[in-house]
């Protein structure tokens, strides 16, 4: 073979392998377009997650509010009925006192009535105190402003008594350990 011959079958031989590297090429490259169309690209991947987060998101804000919902009728509701058991306790007093005022029309003696009254008073300050309502001591005790509103101060008999309560003007009172009314009282001085 001539040098000439030689250098026409090179050539032919290289053309033939870029023919050969061309076609393994496009080959890869139509494989990495099929894999591109199977496999979801990474925006579409984020994009699903994002429209996940905020399904979950929107659940979420509507149980909140639905709880939210939830727990002011229950409040309401326990306003409105939150002393039903204790006026259920006083509606027997209530009749003690409706059978006391019908016997007082007829009753002549002062002493069997003034007994009844006792009697329902009693039962009353009892049930009172069974729903957790105390009587706020006063007599001869120091002034507390935290029980005792001073309404009047007078000269005190004996010198122990100075700044102790003399006498009650009108009854305190306290529900559960908290002041519903300041007992009113008389300081010595």
């Amino acid at each position: 073979m001539s040098s000439k011959e030689q250098e026409n079958i090179q050539p032919e031989e290289e053309l033939q392998q870029e023919t050969i590297v061309n076609e393994s090429n496009e080959e890869v490259a139509n494989e990495e377009v099929v894999n591109e169309e199977n496999q979801p690209s990474e925006l579409e991947v984020l994009q699903e997650e994002l429209e996940t987060q905020k399904d979950k998101y929107l659940r979420l804000s509507a149980e909140f509010d639905n709880y939210r919902k939830r727990t002011m009728k229950e409040k309401a509701e326990l306003i409105l009925n939150g002393g039903e058991k204790c006026i259920g306790s006083i509606l027997p007093i209530i009749d003690d006192f409706e059978r006391a005022l019908k016997n007082m029309e007829t009753a002549t003696d002062v002493a069997a009535v003034r007994e009844g009254v006792d009697l329902i008073y009693n039962k009353f300050m009892t049930t009172l105190g069974q729903n957790g309502v105390k009587v706020i001591e006063t007599k001869e005790l120091p002034l507390d402003t935290d029980f005792h509103e001073a309404i009047a101060v007078i000269p005190a008999p004996t010198e122990e008594l100075k700044g102790k309560i003399l006498d009650c003007v009108q009854t305190g009172y306290t529900l559960n350990d908290k002041v519903i009314r300041h007992a009113k009282v008389v300081v010595g001085e």
